[in-house]
């Protein structure tokens, strides 16, 4: 009948999208992916009217030619739809300048930073409030997460990192949302590594794996170091494919978010990838810069700290 909505996928996508859209950035960056999805289907919301009229079906005084409806109507939708796009793009640059400022002053800091990816319900919000006693929003559902969170994270070594929840990734990510969601995808592409929470009870949990590996590799982030969270292992009803995951993934860890299993080997793994990322450096700091001893201490592994008279020998 005609009261039945007709959607293809990536118009559910955007709608459970705009459903989870609870601050201004998400509904700016999902507002965005709607309008230029539906700019160029506006055609069809105009089928019942006639596009073009020739002689007297354009009206008494119309003639060959002359525009119906249709056509009026959808030019002026297609106009004010161009000028939000317009307006919308310009406040999301506004979003992502200011995204870049923020990172700027972390890379400055010296911490190093986790993006934290993988298919959509994987469990990526309840790991980082696990990590870190964060209240992020956890809920069974898809996208339940369209914002980036950032907690900062104790390192079993004494160092520390800062940890990043980001939008869940699926099969075919339409192109509207990678466009729309740039600000938010670059909090992975700027990241110094990758933490891919895998649902390991999905019964199509390699194509997942694969679903994520080809949505990073289209943002230009599948080269970054990796840390691999095989999470949920508490609900496994059989642990045959937990071993050949292990074996295939890289630096794999089996951990449950939910019962806070496995976390002090997954921070141990995240210390051991950054430290194998690290570079030997042997150098002075005079005592009138000591503070940056400290920032030595918390952005590295100090194997020798001696006093000199010159300064601090690192």
């Amino acid at each position: 009948g005609e009261g039945v909505k007709l959607l293809d996928r990536t118009a559910l996508i955007l709608d459970i999208f705009a459903q989870h859209a609870s601050t201004r950035e998400g509904a700016l960056q999902v507002e965005l992916a709607q309008y230029e999805y539906r700019l160029p289907r506006l055609t069809r919301a105009w089928t019942n009217l006639a596009q073009q009229a020739g002689g007297r079906a354009g009206g008494a005084t119309g003639g060959v030619g002359v525009r119906g409806p249709g056509e009026t109507q959808l030019e002026t939708d297609r106009r004010v739809i161009e000028r939000r796009i317009t307006k919308l793009k310009a406040e999301m640059e506004a979003v992502r300048a200011h995204r870049q400022r923020y990172r700027a002053r972390r890379q400055r800091s010296g911490v190093p930073t986790v993006a934290i990816v993988g298919y959509t319900n994987a469990g990526k919000s309840t790991l980082l409030n696990a990590l870190s006693d964060a209240d992020v929003l956890v809920a069974d559902q898809l996208f339940a997460t369209l914002d980036p969170t950032t907690r900062r994270v104790e390192l079993p070594g004494g160092g520390v990192a800062l940890l990043t929840d980001t939008v869940g990734f699926i099969q075919k990510l339409p192109t509207q949302l990678v466009a729309a969601f740039r600000a938010t995808l670059e909090e992975v592409t700027e990241s110094d590594m990758l933490l891919h929470v895998v649902d390991v009870t999905h019964p199509q949990v390699e194509g997942q794996i694969a679903a994520v590996r080809t949505t990073l590799e289209d943002i230009g982030a599948g080269d970054k170091p990796t840390v691999t969270a095989l999470n949920k292992i508490d609900r496994l009803t059989s642990l045959e494919m937990l071993p050949t995951l292990l074996a295939d993934l890289p630096n794999a860890v089996a951990v449950s978010a939910l019962r806070a299993s496995g976390l002090d080997r997954l921070l141990q793994q995240i210390e051991a990838t950054f430290e194998s990322e690290m570079v030997p450096l042997d150098i002075i700091i005079p005592y009138e810069t000591g503070e940056l001893v400290n920032l030595f201490h918390e952005a590295g592994t100090i194997a020798l700290e001696e006093h000199t008279q010159d300064g601090t020998h690192i």
